[in-house]
C-alpha cells in the first residue's frame, strides 16, 4: 500500500471510506443482482459507522439494478432509518429492508427504469441538462401518471414532459452526485482502475463521471494493488483522474457464489455441457415462447420465468443462431439465471450496461422476452408494484418499449394454483388465489397502447394460453390441450378478452 502513498488516490479502509460520505450527501451505488461489481466492503463500512452513531445521515441512495442478498448484503446495509432520506432505484426485491421502509413511509421512494438511472449519470457527468428520452411515457413513470413516485412520502417532481419537434419527450431531472461506490479487479499507484476479473462493466464510469465532474468522491474497492505500468491502457475502464479513494478486498468474489471463474470474466472460453431442464410448466411456456424466435434476431431475456428460454436456447445447442443481450452489458454466450441471472459463461462481448441500454432505447432488439407480473384489458403489464410491495421496473421499461416483438411470459395464476401434465393434457386442479390477468394493473409498467402506436408485436404467453395485443384490447388465440377455454380461462379473468377460433398449442410442448 505505500506505493499509492504519495500518489492523489488514497489508499484506505472501509471504515475510512464511510468518513468521506457527509449528511445529506447524494450517494450513486453500483452493483447487480447475485453480487455482481457489488462493492459491499465499503457499504459494510458506511454502515458500521452508522451504527457507531457517527453518520452519515439523510443521504439521498441512487442505484441502477438490484443489489442485495435479500438479507444483509448489498442496499440493505443502508436500509437504517436515519441513514437514509430519499431513494430513487431501478430494482428493489433485493433488499425487503429498504422495501420495509417505503411501506412504512420512513423514505422517500422514487422508481426509474434501470437504463435511464445509468444514462441520467452519464449526462450529469457530461453537465447536460439531464436525460431526454421517450422511454417511461405511458407507464407509471410519466408525470401524468405518478412521475415515478413510490409511496405517499415521495412529493417532488423528478421527471417532467416536454415537446421536443412536437414529439413527447420525458425529461428526467439532473441532481448533484456528491458521492460514488463502485468496483474494481484492480488499482495502480495513479488510480486506474481495471475490472478485469468482473463479470460485466455495469455503470461503474458512468457513475464515476458524474460524483467526479459535480466535485464530488469516487471511492473504489478492489481486490488487488498493482505497480505502475502493470495495467495495459486497454484494460483500464476507469482512469485515474476520476478515483480518489481505493478500499482493497482481497477476498473480494466475483458474485456470491463464485470467487474466481475466468469463463464468466470473459478471459477464457470452456467447453459447457448441455443439460436438459426439468420439465414443468417453466419449460412449456418456454417452449411456446421460443417459436417467435427468428436465425439472426437480436434478443434480450429478462429475469425470472423469461431466462427459461435462454436456456432452451442451450439446451438445444442453439446459441450461435441469436445474438443474445442482457442489459449488464453482456452479449452471446451462456445466459445463466436465477440468483446468478446476467452471468453469461463464454460471452462474446462486455460493454458498459449504459450503452447496452442505449441500443435497446435506439431500437437495436428484435424480440424481447420478459415477465409478467399482472396483464389486463388493455395489454398493460405491472412488474414494479406487485401486492401493494415496491418492486420496480430494472431494464423493464427501456427493453420492452423499444424492442420491435415483446413476448411476455409467466404462469396464468398464482399462489396456490396447481396444475398437472398428464400424458400431455394439461389439467388445472386449483386455480390460485392471485388473478394476473385484471381488468386494471395496479401500476403500468408496460402501456399497451402505447405499443399500438408504435406497431409492436405483442404476445402473451401462459401455460394454458396465448394471448396477443390488437387495437380491441387482448385477443385469445391459443390454448393448452386439456384446457376448459370457459372454465379454465374466461372465468378465471377479471376481463373478457376477444376470442375468435382459437388454436391449440403444440402439444409435443406438453410432454418430457
Amino acid at each position: 500500500m505505500d506505493r499509492l502513498a504519495t500518489t492523489q488516490c488514497q489508499v484506505m479502509t472501509a471504515r475510512q471510506a464511510g468518513d468521506l460520505i457527509g449528511d445529506n450527501n447524494t450517494v450513486a451505488i453500483t452493483g447487480a443482482g447475485g453480487g455482481m461489481l457489488e462493492p459491499d466492503t465499503v457499504f459494510a463500512g458506511i454502515e458500521s459507522r452508522f451504527l457507531e452513531g457517527n453518520g452519515p445521515h439523510d443521504l439521498t441512495l441512487v442505484w441502477a439494478l438490484g443489489l442485495g442478498d435479500k438479507k444483509q448484503k448489498g442496499v440493505n446495509r443502508f436500509a437504517h432509518e436515519g441513514l437514509v432520506r430519499k431513494v430513487i432505484a431501478g430494482h428493489w426485491a433485493a433488499s425487503p429492508r429498504m422495501q420495509a421502509l417505503v411501506r412504512q413511509e420512513k423514505i422517500q421512494a422514487y422508481s426509474f427504469p434501470s437504463g435511464v438511472i445509468s444514462q441520467l449519470m452519464r449526462e450529469i457527468g457530461a453537465g447536460r441538462p439531464g436525460l431526454y428520452s421517450t422511454v417511461g411515457l405511458g407507464t407509471f413513470v410519466d408525470p401524468r401518471e405518478q412521475g415515478g413516485r413510490m409511496n405517499r412520502s415521495a412529493k417532488e417532481d423528478l421527471v417532467e414532459l416536454v415537446s421536443i419537434d412536437g414529439a413527447e419527450h420525458l425529461r428526467y431531472k439532473p441532481m448533484h452526485v456528491d458521492v460514488a461506490i463502485i468496483r474494481g479487479t484492480m488499482a495502480d499507484p495513479d488510480g486506474n482502475i481495471s475490472l478485469a476479473h468482473e463479470i460485466a462493466n455495469l455503470d461503474v464510469f458512468a457513475l464515476a463521471l458524474a460524483a467526479h465532474n459535480c466535485g464530488g468522491k469516487v471511492i473504489v474497492q478492489v481486490k488487488q494493488l498493482v505497480g505502475t505500468g502493470e495495467l495495459p491502457p486497454r484494460s483500464v475502464q476507469i482512469p485515474g483522474v476520476l478515483v480518489d479513494a481505493v478500499v482493497v478486498d482481497e477476498a473480494q468474489m466475483q458474485n456470491y457464489h463464485t470467487f474466481y471463474d475466468p469463463s464468466i470474466s470473459g478471459e477464457r472460453r470452456v467447453l459447457v455441457e448441455s443439460e436438459p431442464q426439468p420439465f414443468s410448466l417453466r419449460k412449456i411456456i418456454a417452449r411456446r415462447a421460443a417459436e417467435e424466435l427468428r436465425p439472426g434476431a437480436a434478443v434480450n431475456f429478462g429475469l425470472g420465468m423469461p431466462d427459461g428460454v435462454a436456456k432452451l436456447i442451450t439446451e438445444r445447442n442453439e446459441q450461435h443462431l441469436y445474438k443474445q443481450t442482457v442489459e449488464h452489458g453482456i452479449h452471446g454466450g451462456n445466459v445463466l439465471d436465477g440468483a446468478v441471472f446476467g452471468t453469461t459463461i463464454n460471452a462474446t462481448a462486455m460493454i458498459d450496461s449504459t450503452s447496452q441500454f442505449d441500443f435497446y432505447s435506439g431500437g437495436g432488439l428484435d424480440i424481447a422476452f420478459l415477465g409478467m407480473g399482472e396483464m389486463d384489458a388493455q395489454g398493460n403489464v405491472n412488474v414494479s408494484m406487485l401486492g401493494g410491495e415496491v418492486v420496480g421496473p430494472g431494464g423493464f421499461i427501456d427493453i420492452s418499449q423499444n424492442a420491435k416483438k415483446v413476448v411476455f411470459c409467466g404462469t396464468f395464476g398464482a399462489r396456490g394454483s396447481e396444475v398437472d401434465v398428464v400424458d400431455g393434457v394439461l389439467s388445472v386442479r386449483a386455480h390460485g388465489q392471485v388473478n394476473k390477468l385484471v381488468y386494471k394493473v395496479s401500476q403500468i409498467t408496460f402501456s399497451g397502447q402505447r405499443a399500438l402506436a408504435r406497431g409492436q408485436q405483442v404476445l402473451y404467453v401462459t401455460e394454458r394460453a396465448v394471448f396477443r395485443l390488437i387495437k380491441e384490447g387482448v385477443e385469445l388465440i391459443e390454448v393448452a390441450p386439456g384446457i376448459d377455454v370457459q372454465a379454465d380461462v374466461l372465468e378465471q379473468m377479471q376481463f373478457t378478452p376477444r376470442v375468435g377460433s382459437p388454436s391449440l398449442i403444440n402439444p409435443g410442448y406438453f410432454h418430457p
